[in-house]
């Protein structure tokens, strides 16, 4: 039998001595603790600022944010928790039509960034953590499912305790995937900003729109509106940056290529796809992240579809932190456009799915380095 041809070969350097790392051989443990010290912008958004931020000068709309957000943050002054600005409602922001009218009469406390994929709403958001005036201890960043893990782990009045001593809470990709999540996050919003916290989120879907599609929102109603009422929507039009000018992602390699790069690669991880899927249903989603601690690249060989929706959502959380972390992605198999049936790219989660598509294919375009280098 003929080998393949065309797959470029790895060439990181010789064999390594130790067998690749296994992503399904980890079960990690994360204290409480660690889960409010790692509240911060991870790795990927270390250095960026408002002033790395290129807006697209065919967006106004992005350089519109960027100067809202700038006020925002030089907004933000006085001790945390004591509601110095929040309280008087950011910039004279004002008040959805319908909106509830929050306690004190002010208006909104928060801004919302609504956009497409690769707008950079991340960066923004990261770049208003930086910006703010206050101690790292006194500012909290965290996906909207970090921040219910949050709550899982240290228990809500805990919870609140512990984040009403801050200046502001970002949190990234909001989305309301269950009645109970809908109820915890305005319950748990409502507490902070009448502790004087400022708000601060993305997400690709409008306040006043969050749960459509995924569950009854008509039942949720008011506990959405009450959400919507908190934060001023800014929209961020823009094409997806993460592809913008650059080559095609690569087609997916052989399982050959695959391995003799996780072996040729310190620090690399290897599993087959369809297993690590299964591994991932019994570590918490709030382990993914630690889950991938100390991996230089993940190796997978035989990509397929994914078979259900429970299982879709949790690789959404792995390829979010996976993209966090900037650990590049090498994969034997289907590309990762066909990771999704027609279904789901029609559903309630599609955009959550077609974010995980783009931050996959990045991810598998960084990986393509290891196989062609030295």
């Amino acid at each position: 039998m003929s080998s393949s041809p065309a797959a470029p070969s790895p060439g990181p350097g010789p064999i390594a001595d130790a067998a690749p790392l296994s992503l399904c051989a980890r079960e990690p443990r994360v204290p409480a603790d660690r889960l409010v010290a790692e509240m911060v912008p991870p790795p990927r958004f270390d250095s960026v600022r408002f002033a790395t931020y290129l807006p697209d000068p065919d967006q106004p709309s992005q350089t519109e944010a960027v100067q809202v957000l700038e006020r925002f943050a030089a907004g933000l002054t006085g001790p945390p928790g004591t509601g110095t600005g929040a309280r008087r409602g950011f910039l004279g922001f004002g008040r959805a039509k319908g909106a509830r009218r929050p306690a004190d009469g002010g208006g909104p406390r928060g801004v919302y960034l609504d956009g497409g994929y690769g707008v950079g709403k991340t960066h923004l958001l990261a770049s208003l953590w930086h910006a703010t005036p206050a101690e790292p201890a006194r500012k909290a960043f965290g996906t909207f499912v970090e921040l219910t893990n949050l709550v899982g782990a240290l228990g809500f009045q805990q919870t609140v305790q512990t984040l009403s001593g801050h200046r502001l809470l970002c949190i990234d990709e909001f989305e309301l995937d269950d009645p109970g999540d809908t109820v915890l996050v305005s319950t748990l919003l409502g507490k902070l900003v009448d502790a004087g916290v400022a708000l601060a989120a993305t997400s690709n879907t409008l306040p006043g729109r969050l749960g459509e599609g995924r569950f009854a929102a008509a039942d949720f109603l008011r506990e959405i509106q009450g959400l919507s009422a908190h934060f001023r929507a800014l929209r961020i039009d823009g094409e997806d940056y993460r592809h913008r000018g650059l080559p095609e992602a690569p087609a997916p390699y052989s399982d050959e290529v695959v391995t003799k790069t996780a072996y040729a690669t310190p620090g690399a991880s290897l599993d087959a796809f369809p297993g690590l899927l299964d591994h991932l249903a019994r570590v918490h989603p709030s382990r993914y992240g630690a889950l991938t601690d100390g991996v230089a690249v993940v190796c997978l060989t035989d990509v397929r579809p994914v078979p259900d929706q429970s299982t879709a959502l949790r690789l959404v959380v792995l390829a979010d932190r996976l993209y966090d972390r900037e650990v590049p992605v090498l994969a034997s198999g289907l590309p990762f456009d066909q990771l999704f049936n027609d279904e789901m790219l029609s559903g309630g989660y599609r955009k959550k799915y077609f974010r995980a598509i783009s931050r996959l294919t990045a991810l598998a375009r960084d990986g393509r380095a290891l196989t062609t280098a030295g």
